[in-house]
């Protein structure tokens, strides 16, 4: 009987910390730590302020020194690479990233709305505060 109820809340636990990415075609759900999820929170602010500093320069005729990528991995029961280079983007509301998820068995490599991400983010975040 102990079993089964320590067996019911690991699923619990599972099924609280998956996060669903919404891919531009289809989705992908996978365990996911709050931590986690905020470290990428953090990377991904960075990266909309480089965004935002490319879209601003773009109007001018001066020669810009360009922004660096945003490569976001994290290694849990899955690895999960995020790249954006934000050079390429006109505005951070066009700006796709680069999702890499894999595991030993399995690898997809596709291509994501950021604005998407920032809201899948957003919503697997409040289900903790």
């Amino acid at each position: 009987m102990r079993w089964q109820n320590e067996r019911r809340r690991y699923t619990k636990q599972s099924m609280a910390s998956q996060i669903t990415l919404n891919l531009i075609e289809g989705s992908v759900r996978f365990n996911f730590s709050p931590e986690a999820a905020q470290a990428l929170r953090a990377e991904i602010n960075t990266l909309m302020a480089r965004l935002k500093a490319v879209a601003a320069r773009s109007g001018g005729g001066s020669v810009r020194s360009p922004e660096s990528a945003m490569e976001y991995q994290h290694t849990g029961e899955v690895f999960l690479e995020i790249f954006c280079n934000p050079n390429i983007w006109p505005s951070p509301f066009a700006a796709k990233v680069l999702v890499t998820l894999r595991d030993d068995r399995i690898r997809l490599t596709t291509e994501a709305e950021l604005t998407r991400v920032i809201e899948d983010l957003n919503t697997y975040l409040e289900q903790f505060a």
